[in-house]
């Protein structure tokens, strides 16, 4: 699955600039307008790598990282700070609030996307892996397939989605609401009951079992009015 990578610049241009070098570069992009936003965009979309301006309305990117670094859920999401000063106290407040790297103003997109790489190496190697496994369940990202006890799983596109969101972080509860902002894009109008459904049709081709073998484990947990996470069986 994509890296997801979350960019918050209140510059139209930049903004768009970024988005499109980052796309290009292979990962999931969404974009945040203003601090505010940013925080909303992380808490419901839990990118793994946050790229954050310093100078923004509503939260400067300061603000935003602090706020982040006092989340239980998101204190972990490195971040890149960008910022035209370039003094070297600056540098040193803009980590020391909480940044993993900070890169001053004008800088090159290839020198972002080396910087980004660089922490995706040091922080969350999952996040650069082209395999994901759980239990007796393995996801091969660069051929598409979907493997459990040895044996090839079908999926829809949406429920191969789902299941590599359940995987990257096996146990954490994931809340419709964050589901359908991952699968089907932050602000598209879906209704709990598709994520349901969906959740449904990858319970049942998980558990599905060859002719004449038992039903495989459940391993997908239902939490009543929380959401949905993987268990070992």
């Amino acid at each position: 699955m994509a890296t997801r990578i979350l960019i918050a610049d209140d510059e139209p241009n930049q903004l768009e600039l970024l988005h499109y070098n980052l796309t290009k570069e292979g990962f999931e992009v969404m974009r945040a307008h203003d601090g505010r936003e940013a925080i909303e965009l992380a808490e419901g979309w839990q990118p793994d790598l946050i790229v954050l301006d310093w100078m923004m309305p509503e939260y400067s990117g300061i603000e935003v990282c602090r706020m982040l670094r006092k989340s239980d859920r998101l204190n972990a999401i490195p971040i890149i700070m960008l910022s035209a000063r370039g003094e070297e106290g600056d540098r040193t407040f803009g980590l020391d609030t909480g940044a993993d790297d900070y890169i001053t103003k004008p800088f090159s997109p290839r020198e972002l996307v080396a910087r980004i790489h660089a922490i995706l190496r040091r922080t969350n190697p999952s996040a650069t892996q082209q395999v994901q496994t759980f239990h007796d369940v393995i996801i091969n990202h660069a051929q598409m397939t979907v493997e459990r006890s040895g044996q090839p799983i079908h999926l829809g596109p949406k429920e191969f989605k789902l299941l590599t969101i359940l995987m990257e972080r096996p146990g954490q509860v994931f809340s419709r609401e964050q589901l359908l902002d991952r699968v089907w894009g932050h602000g598209v109008y879906v209704e709990d009951r598709t994520v349901d459904a969906h959740l449904s049709r990858l319970r049942k081709a998980l558990n599905q079992a060859p002719d004449g073998e038992a039903e495989r484990p459940d391993i997908v947990r239902t939490v009543r009015g929380a959401g949905y996470a993987l268990k070992q069986p």
